[in-house]
């Protein structure tokens, strides 16, 4: 099957497949999209199989990366999902060669990409990665791990920026950190604020709405980040439901 690259001229008549949805997702995927439009100058890829079906990769060189890492040269995986029927038939090989061909094009030192120390809900899996030669360059608590596969050899190792490694913000309540980069945080995110609000929770919403922010947050996936009393609790895009248990585990 073919690979498709989505950029400026096909974006709004491409699906872009990890935000399938029905005229109840219109607004999630209209967010992703216009995410995707106003980066695809800043070397934003974007490329999936010629399916309806969540099977694609999207990087952007590491100095245009919505994420707080230091990884000059580079080339950073923003995603890379391959997902059920999908799976096994070499579809993952294939689109990480097309990244990887992209980075020698453009003389970079390698890929990263964040995951984590097990298979974490919107992260890729560590495991795959390092099966396909991916190593930890850097981790910050509670479960982050920085992957790199250098191209080039004895090459500087990307690292998370300062501000991410402790995991801790200085305000009390609930905050969630989020951006456009996933189409499903445009839906979540102000739902959960909504819920929050009805139960009289001290909860403050922030969205990162440029590069230069999500490259000074305070926890590595700028996604979405929901810390409570200060502490991370949790990288997941929450529905309403996971949302009001994780109130009820908290009294609230």
């Amino acid at each position: 099957m073919d690979i498709i690259t989505i950029n400026k001229h096909n974006i709004n008549t491409e699906n872009i497949c990890c935000a399938i949805s029905d005229k109840k997702g219109e607004s999630c995927v209209s967010s992703k999209k216009q995410w995707m439009t106003e980066h695809f100058d800043d070397g934003l890829v974007f490329k999936k199989l010629n399916v309806r079906g969540k099977v694609f990769i999207e990087y952007i060189p590491a100095e245009n990366a919505w994420c707080p890492v230091n990884a000059p040269g580079y080339m950073f995986i923003n995603c890379f999902w391959v997902s059920g029927q999908y799976k096994g038939q070499g579809y993952a090989n294939k689109l990480l060669g097309e990244c990887i061909n992209d980075a020698k094009l453009q003389d970079k030192k390698g890929l990263v990409i964040l995951s984590s120390k097990k298979k974490m809900p919107f992260l890729s899996d560590p495991k795959h990665l390092k099966y396909k030669g991916f190593e930890i360059c850097d981790i910050v608590e509670p479960y982050y791990e920085l992957l790199y596969l250098p191209i080039e050899k004895n090459v500087e190792k990307p690292k998370f920026k300062e501000c991410c490694t402790k995991g801790i913000i200085d305000d009390k309540g609930m905050v969630l950190y989020y951006s456009n980069q996933c189409p499903h945080t445009e839906k979540y995110a102000p739902l959960v604020a909504e819920i929050a609000k009805a139960r009289g929770v001290d909860f403050a919403l922030i969205k990162y709405e440029s590069k230069e922010r999500a490259q000074n947050a305070p926890a590595p996936f700028t996604t979405y980040s929901l810390f409570y009393d200060g502490k991370f609790v949790t990288n997941e895009v929450l529905s309403e439901k996971k949302f009001t248990n994780f109130l009820a585990d908290k009294g609230l």
